[in-house]
């Protein structure tokens, strides 16, 4: 039985509608969301839905939209202490999902009202980006066929974020995290910016091993490594996803990867090379998926990595990306990147919504510097 929740205020040009998490292809195995009373003697944060512009993303060969919704959650006391200011958490996405996918499976106001009311986790503000593309996900990467995404998470919606809102605007007050798709773009991201970002999350990282030239027969291989749908985009009821795939699945998702890691303005009309032609791998193309796995570019990025305060990773036991989250933490290791790594009874999806609140809020709270309450 659904417990009515607790009323919060909105500040939004658009009423955010219920969105059902329940899909056919939705590979989390979500549960009914049962939101508990908040007591009346507890404040509620602020929810603004906005759009953000993307310089980065102007351009792109795709024609998606370079203004994107951007989430934000404000805690209990933005409004009422003028002159304090707060940490950020941004959280990237998964693949196949919308950020409002992502803002209704973990229940992210209720979560943060509950952490922050209750004095055990700092206030803070938590972002919440949209990176769904005509192909269903950004991968967070930098092309001219999707755009600069990564130039729109570092530079565009940090510098948004930081003059339209009281941030502490450096990076030892900024924290990154991400589920499946959004956990390869928090590795990938952090592994190059770590100017912009301080501590990282990373939740059932896909995408860490990239290889379509390793199926038989000169198809490109099915593996566990293709991003997983996380919850339907769209209107919430698996409607309008993929709207430019052809074949959908594991086809929309190399599409997705294709257009992130190896665009081709000169082949219309979508601006991108697969990895096979005509039943033949095609060598030259194919390396570019590897070239764009983390595993493999890892080695090049250790001093950056050493930079961070904090670095967390996760995966479930049951998810069948845990093999390649264990070889990212080993290498890690190897390395000598100072890490937590931690592993849980579940699937790929079936506990984003605890560990946002049980893990991930803790976590950038213990890390990321914050101001003391006036």
């Amino acid at each position: 039985m659904l417990v009515k929740p607790h009323p919060a205020r909105f500040v939004s040009k658009t009423t955010l509608p219920l969105l059902a998490l329940a899909g056919a292809t939705a590979l989390l195995c979500l549960q009914p969301i049962v939101e508990a009373q908040t007591a009346s003697s507890d404040k509620t944060g602020t929810i603004e839905k906005i759009k953000v512009h993307g310089a980065s993303l102007e351009g792109n060969l795709e024609g998606d939209p370079a203004d994107r919704d951007v989430f934000v959650y404000l805690p209990p006391s933005y409004a009422s202490q003028a002159g304090r200011r707060y940490p950020v958490v941004y959280f990237l996405h998964g693949y196949g999902a919308t950020a409002e996918a992502y803002w209704k499976l973990m229940v992210v106001p209720d979560a943060s009202n509950k952490v922050m009311n209750a004095g055990t986790v700092h206030e803070m503000i938590v972002v919440l980006p949209d990176a769904h593309t005509i192909y269903d996900g950004s991968m967070y990467s930098n092309s001219p066929t999707t755009g600069d995404w990564e130039g729109y998470i570092t530079r565009d919606l940090v510098a948004y974020i930081d003059s339209h809102y009281r941030t502490i605007a450096n990076r030892e007050s900024r924290g990154l995290a991400g589920h499946s798709m959004g956990g390869y773009g928090t590795l990938r991201l952090a592994m190059k910016y770590p100017d912009v970002f301080s501590s990282i999350y990373a939740m059932s990282s896909c995408c860490l091993m990239n290889n379509p030239g390793a199926g038989r027969g000169g198809a490109p291989a099915p593996s566990a490594q293709a991003p997983a749908a996380a919850a339907p985009a769209g209107n919430g009821r698996g409607e309008g996803a993929g709207r430019g795939g052809r074949g959908g699945g594991f086809a929309n998702a190399l599409n997705a990867q294709a257009a992130a890691w190896a665009p081709n303005p000169m082949n219309p009309p979508k601006f991108f090379d697969l990895p096979t032609q005509d039943g033949a791998v095609r060598p030259e193309i194919a390396a570019k998926w590897v070239a764009n796995s983390p595993l493999v570019f890892v080695d090049q990025y250790v001093p950056n990595l050493k930079k961070y305060k904090s670095i967390m990773m996760d995966v479930g036991t049951e998810d069948n990306l845990a093999a390649s989250n264990k070889q990212m933490e080993e290498s890690l290791t190897r390395l000598g990147v100072v890490h937590t790594f931690e592993t849980y009874e579940g699937n790929h999806g079936n506990r984003v919504k605890e560990r946002f609140e049980t893990k991930v809020l803790p976590f950038f709270s213990e890390n990321l510097k914050t101001q003391p309450a006036r």
